[in-house]
């Protein structure tokens, strides 16, 4: 039989029964935020980023199980049910922008970002759940607040904190301000059944930071486990970084967004801009310098600014009066002189800094700035290559990612990806992409994210993408005694992506010189 409908002559009732009832092609009645995944303390900010334009949230006050599946209590549960449905969907779902061809052939491109499912950048886990759930559900008023952490153990020389959670930075941040000791393991270590990777935060217990920690863990939600073991002599004993922070005279958005984001996992930090990078002395000021997309210290161009992604900055003739801030904050912090912080001079300067034993960060159109001031053995992957010819730049036709979310693979034991997965959400905004050199591992390069599929595509639109397998999107380079950490996705982006934050934060508390055991004060 067929549907009377307002369709072209009506549609199988049968094959309208099964479209309706496969659940492949329904959306989901219930997301629901497991409270045993690994970073929950930032699933709590994904559900307050809801809760801000009204979103109904429930939490589970005990156990319960739904399609089979057991669920903690404090679990988050999220109905479709509401009014704002449609934003709900947005916020877990792929956004999906079609394939549109103009009448040359040509694909009509997204006018800006076409992907930006949030729960794939914030590298949250969830369910999807096709019938509704009950259980003993009771509705978030107002913002959810964390999970108040576990202190498990009695033991009181040190407090171990997985490298997994990303407020486990602002623990270490806050015990460093208080003058207390954190160190960062080198191998995994036990305690109370559990066993922590390398990377993992050792807090010595002491009269500085026990308050610290207990009043954090609490705050932020972070949970801890307390030993009377002491780490292995790998440990690298961490300090309060000297963080520089580029920006420009005028102000750059990256730069803001970078600074936000230092400024709640509350690393200390000082903008640099101007004259700032022509200083030679560099090192003795400061031991990381981060660099936002758009960050560059060349004059000509200032790299290559990528496919779309963010052009490098450019330097002001000879001459020009130096433009100040009118953000009257930005003038008082980016103390504002002569000179642009351009050219050979701050190009060299920076090299030198790294030479020296400091650390470079850089994320977006950056990645290749970096790569050509300290002229590691990195190329552009996203080119046609013909035996005899020069490389050329893959045309817009061929390939065209804008700002979408991609899957890439992971090495997990790299220092940058301490507590990561070995499958992580990137934001993707035409970013570079490198292709290593056959000197590469000799010259101290190491992979830390690459493209393993033809289809790495999660959220929004990828023309070309098959492009991009085998290619390098991170890598960590020993440049003299120092070290630069880059990546070509934008792992900080307008300070959403918490999914990739680790990587930024590990690159900054990054582990490179062993240190002697800890000792402790606390009493056995």
């Amino acid at each position: 039989p067929q549907g009377g409908g307002r369709g072209r002559g009506g549609i199988q009732m049968v094959q309208y029964n099964q479209v309706l009832k496969d659940p492949a092609r329904r959306d989901p009645r219930v997301y629901v935020i497991p409270a045993d995944q690994a970073d929950f303390p930032t699933a709590t900010k994904f559900i307050n980023t809801l809760r801000y334009i009204g979103i109904e949230i429930h939490q589970a006050g005990s156990a319960f199980s739904a399609n089979g599946k057991n669920y903690p209590a404090g679990s988050y549960v999220v109905k479709t049910a509401q009014s704002g449905r449609a934003h709900v969907i947005d916020m877990f779902e792929p956004q999906d922008h079609p394939n549109d061809m103009d009448e040359r052939g040509i694909p009509r491109r997204p006018y800006d970002s076409a992907g930006w499912t949030l729960a794939y950048q914030m590298g949250i886990k969830f369910d999807r759940l096709f019938d509704d759930v009950k259980g003993q559900f009771s509705e978030v008023q107002g913002l959810a607040k964390p999970v108040p952490g576990a202190i498990s153990g009695t033991a009181a020389a040190g407090y171990l904190i997985s490298p997994s959670i990303n407020d486990g930075f602002t623990v270490a941040n806050r015990v460093l301000k208080a003058n207390g000791e954190v160190y960062r393991l080198g191998v995994p270590m036990a305690a109370n059944g559990r066993t922590y990777p390398a990377g993992a935060f050792y807090v010595v217990a002491n009269a500085a930071s026990t308050p610290v920690v207990q009043t954090a863990a609490k705050e932020l939600g972070v949970n801890m486990d307390a030993t009377n073991d002491r780490p292995a002599t790998s440990a690298t004993k961490l300090a309060t970084k000297r963080i520089a922070l580029w920006d420009t005279q005028t102000g750059s958005m990256p730069s803001g967004w970078t600074r936000y984001l230092l400024e709640r996992f509350e690393f200390p930090f000082t903008i640099v801009c101007g004259a700032g990078f022509d200083d030679s002395a560099l090192r003795s000021k400061f031991d990381v310098i981060i660099m936002p997309s758009g960050a560059a210290f060349r004059a000509a161009g200032g790299g290559r600014g990528g496919r779309g992604g963010g052009g490098g900055a450019d330097a002001l003739p000879a001459g020009t009066p130096v433009p100040q801030p009118s953000d009257p904050d930005l003038r008082s912090l980016c103390q504002v002189t002569s000179g642009t912080g351009m050219g050979a001079t701050a190009d060299a300067n920076v090299r030198k800094f790294v030479e020296q034993g400091g650390v470079v960060v850089a994320a977006g159109s950056a990645a290749e700035a970096i790569s050509e001031t300290l002229q590691l053995p990195v190329t552009d992957y996203m080119v046609e290559r013909q035996p005899g010819q020069p490389d050329r730049a893959l045309a817009g036709d061929k390939f065209y990612v804008p700002g979408s979310v991609v899957r890439v693979a992971v090495d997990p034991t790299a220092v940058s990806a301490a507590g990561a997965e070995d499958q992580v959400d990137v934001f993707f905004n035409n970013s570079p992409v490198f292709r290593l050199q056959p000197n590469a591992t000799s010259r101290g390069i190491r992979p830390v994210m690459w493209f393993d599929s033809a289809s790495p595509l999660r959220s929004g639109w990828a023309w070309g993408q098959n492009y991009l397998e085998g290619g390098t999107a991170a890598f960590e380079a020993t440049v003299g005694q120092g070290t630069a950490y880059v990546f070509g996705p934008e792992i900080t982006f307008r300070a959403q992506p918490h999914g990739t934050f680790k990587f930024f934060f590990n690159a900054i508390h990054s582990m490179r010189s062993p240190a002697s055991a800890p000792t402790s004060t606390a009493a056995k």
